[in-house]
């Protein structure tokens, strides 16, 4: 691969996804799009760009979605999780008791182990929800991974990431080699394609938003922006979870850390820290607005 070809690639997927790659991930887009390249045909990755330089646009979203298809498992990380269990949704609980409905985001679902992961939560609270709507939307990048979340499949190595086995036995049904998620719990969640880049408000407002391992990927100013819009599309009393490895400090003000649970955050309704600001959208969001 020359260096120019990695800067167009650098340029597409920054573009077209929001991830931002340093100069020495090259070894990463080898490992991804090297096995794209010969599945398409191709003898590797040179070949690859001219195709997509002269409008492959089908290849482009192949490629677009081999680097964007990020590792997920059951209850990742276990503490948000838990935050869900003991704090959040017996808050939510109280604070819905008249309207007796709750709406979840995940959004850069992957694979679904995520969206499933809070659907059992949910399903844990047994006749507390009697009786409430409950719905997670569940929302990713790549056409292929929602269509795999849909299916509720997963294999012995999958499942045995993460899931308590009491979960496994009480919510999944063994053929063969394959787990599949109970009918009840699959139906708890809503597929959508979506581009975090883009705009997203149509989804409506949520209780709780999961947007987590996904904004490592962009740059500060796509980061401030996703944020801004994320703390509109949630109820002032809302929560977001964050990846362990994320925070919004020093990136925005739109939000405040929720006091003592590491990873959760509430809207920053204070006036000071909403009114007067605008956050430009980055230049990539920019063209895509554009061109719409």
């Amino acid at each position: 691969m020359t260096p120019s070809d990695y800067e167009y690639l650098r340029r597409l997927l920054k573009e077209r996804s929001g991830l931002d790659l340093s100069a020495d991930k090259q070894y990463l887009v080898e490992s991804r799009l090297v096995p794209l390249a010969r599945k398409s045909g191709l003898p590797g990755i040179p070949e690859l760009v001219q195709k997509m330089k002269s409008g492959a646009d089908a290849l482009t979203a192949e490629v677009v979605e081999a680097m964007t298809t990020n590792e997920t498992f059951f209850f990742r990380d276990k503490i948000p999780f838990d935050h869900m269990k003991e704090t959040v949704i017996p808050a939510l609980v109280q604070a819905r008791a008249a309207r007796r409905s709750l709406r979840i985001w995940c959004a850069a679902s992957s694979t679904g182990q995520e969206p499933y992961s809070i659907a059992m939560c949910l399903k844990e609270f047994g006749s507390a929800l009697a009786g409430w709507r409950t719905e997670i939307v569940a929302t990713d990048l790549s056409q292929a991974v929602l269509e795999k979340s849909k299916a509720g499949i997963f294999s012995q190595f999958e499942v045995q990431r993460g899931l308590p086995i009491q979960m496994l036995v009480k919510y999944f049904t063994q053929t063969g080699e394959l787990w599949q998620l109970n009918a009840e719990i699959r139906a708890m969640v809503q597929h959508r394609r979506l581009n975090l880049l883009q705009d997203f408000s149509h989804l409506g407002t949520f209780d709780v938003i999961f947007c987590r391992n996904v904004l490592i990927y962009f740059d500060q100013d796509t980061k401030a922006n996703i944020f801004d819009r994320l703390s509109r599309m949630l109820e002032p009393d809302g929560v977001l979870a964050l990846g362990a490895a994320e925070s919004v400090v020093g990136i925005t003000n739109a939000f405040k850390p929720y006091p003592e649970r590491r990873g959760l955050y509430r809207p920053n309704t204070a006036p000071a820290a909403r009114a007067g600001v605008t956050i430009m959208a980055p230049p990539a969001l920019r063209a895509v607005a554009s061109a719409r």
